[in-house]
């Protein structure tokens, strides 16, 4: 992938000049037009050898463009509160709102392509994490971003020039230190891995721009020009993306499915209800506060039928820990600052830290629910964001989180005697609006739309639990032991992720082993 850029590309000085005033001037009124329609975002990613021209080329594209509406985000070993989350959320965090460009400096391609020169990972693994970033990145094109994808590459001699040259000049001696050095001897692995990579991850929809990082004025003419070129491209386009590969809607002929399926009568007395209670309470105490919790996160995923007790269950969860240790999310609609982002991305950021706890009254679960049933969304958004859900959560279990997820399915009757109840007591008024009451003239749509939901996101890692919730007693208590039963399973399971502390004091007996072995085998060889 990379013969392409060894050609020796060369722009002499009288050539740039001339086209320099043209070109900038064309990237702000693009940049203009990107910022006054705020209509996508745009993810421009500098990647590279050492050497090639990074830092400069970030540099020359702040003073071509207007860098108020203009991101850089650097990103190197992550830091203790990133480890501690999913490996994505630190990208996710930093995506740029529509209508601003966000530049990254070292991006999720960084960590696959070091773990693996350092055989930290295999190749299997790398191509699964090649797989997972090519979700990604169709799924932030998919939410109308623009996603440019820049190599630099410098051939091995001419990169060795390139550091001399940087370290002979006392402006940018400060840039090359001993690592960028050592990091020369791995160029050879660098190439053979990041081609792979690289390949495994040119996409139709991202592909890489591979550029000779060898002359300053080709590679910052290059960048410049394909950036105006997709920025123009991209706003002037009126084309409807063709419709995600999605499993049709089903329907159940015979009129049996998941929810019609529950027994909605189950229910618990009051005596035998506060002793469970007071038990499952009590475990659930105990099990926040186990020491092996420590190097987890636990998310609580509440959802439901309008007053099906989704609030009363979560405060009966919040009673068993200390107010320190979770946080309750209630989502409602989305935010101007929300709409900006793509879908998820107001839930990437409210996810826990190791020992925490997130509770979420409403979920990421609203755009295949109230969003496709009211039309809030195009039947694309929709239909593809259950594949997207499913990797979100994926992700969490991958990092070590334990995901939860409630359903609470009461009868229509039984949701009609509780509107009627709010509306006569004057602490309970706020909790019924005219939208309520309009909701439950699309309840069929509501219950096929639950019952998709759940046939295509109940998974392994994250299953459904449907909750019989006519009765409030008994939904409270089993939403209390399967919290419990949960936690017990994944805290007591030995091939779960290990938290960041015991990988590091794994790797270091790792280190240790081996380092033990190269001596007794130094050993066997200088007695032979």
């Amino acid at each position: 992938m990379f013969e392409s850029a060894e050609i020796g590309h060369q722009i002499d000085k009288a050539t740039y000049k001339a086209a320099v005033p043209v070109l900038r001037a064309a990237l702000l009124e693009a940049q203009v037009d990107l910022h006054e329609s705020k209509k996508i975002p745009v993810v421009v990613l500098i990647s590279g050898q050492d050497g090639a021209g990074k830092g400069e080329t970030i540099n020359v594209l702040y003073e071509w463009m207007d860098p108020r509406f203009i991101s850089t985000l650097a990103f190197s070993e992550p830091s203790d509160e990133e480890r501690e989350r999913p490996a994505m959320w630190r990208y996710w965090r930093s995506l740029p709102p529509k209508g601003r460009v966000g530049i990254f400096a070292g991006s999720w391609y960084s960590d696959p392509i070091r773990e693996r020169i350092q055989g930290d990972i295999s190749l299997k693994e790398l191509d699964a994490r090649a797989d997972q970033i090519n979700r990604f990145e169709a799924m932030l094109v998919n939410e109308g971003a623009l996603v440019l994808k820049f190599w630099f590459h410098l051939t091995k001699e001419g990169q060795k020039k390139r550091l001399k040259a940087l370290e002979s000049d006392p402006k940018t001696a400060w840039r090359v230190t001993q690592w960028n050095w050592d990091r020369l001897k791995t160029y050879d692995q660098l190439q053979e891995v990041a081609g792979h990579f690289l390949r495994m991850t040119n996409t139709p929809y991202a592909p890489w721009v591979v550029v000779e990082g060898t002359d300053d004025r080709y590679r910052s003419l290059t960048v410049g020009q394909v950036l105006l070129e997709a920025l123009r491209s991209k706003l002037a386009s009126t084309q409807k993306q063709a419709p995600p590969v999605a499993p049709i809607v089903r329907v159940d002929t015979d009129g049996r499915n998941v929810l019609s399926e529950l027994d909605l009568k189950l229910a618990l007395e009051e005596k035998p209800y506060e002793q469970e209670l007071a038990q499952w309470q009590g475990r659930l105490s105990e099990l926040v506060r186990d020491e092996r919790f420590k190097g987890r996160s636990l998310v609580c995923a509440f959802e439901g039928a309008d007053a099906a007790g989704k609030g009363g269950a979560i405060r009966r969860i919040g009673a068993a820990m200390d107010a320190r240790q979770y946080q309750v999310i209630p989502v409602a609609a989305p935010t101007e600052e929300e709409r900006a982002q793509p879908y998820l991305w107001r839930f990437w950021r409210h996810l826990p830290r190791q020992g925490r706890v997130a509770i979420f009254d409403r979920t990421w679960y609203g755009r295949v629910l109230v969003e496709r049933v009211e039309g809030f969304c195009t039947e694309n958004d929709w239909l593809r964001a259950y594949t997207e859900i499913n990797d979100f959560e994926h992700e969490m279990a991958e990092a070590g989180v334990i995901v939860v997820k409630f359903w609470l399915q009461i009868s229509q009757e039984e949701q009609l005697r509780r509107f009627k109840e709010r509306e006569k007591i004057e602490f309970k008024r706020f909790k019924i609006t005219q939208e309520d009451w309009r909701n439950r003239e699309k309840w069929d749509q509501y219950q096929q739309a639950i019952c998709d939901m759940v046939e295509r996101t109940s998974t392994g890692n994250a299953p459904w639990t449907l909750v019989e919730a006519n009765d409030k007693n008994y939904a409270r208590v089993k939403i209390l032991r399967t919290l419990c039963e949960r936690l017990e399973a994944e805290l007591d399971d030995k091939s779960a992720p290990k938290s960041h502390a015991d990988a590091e004091e794994s790797d270091k007996s790792d280190k240790s082993d081996k380092s033990k072995k190269r001596k007794k085998s130094g050993k066997k060889s200088n007695k032979n």
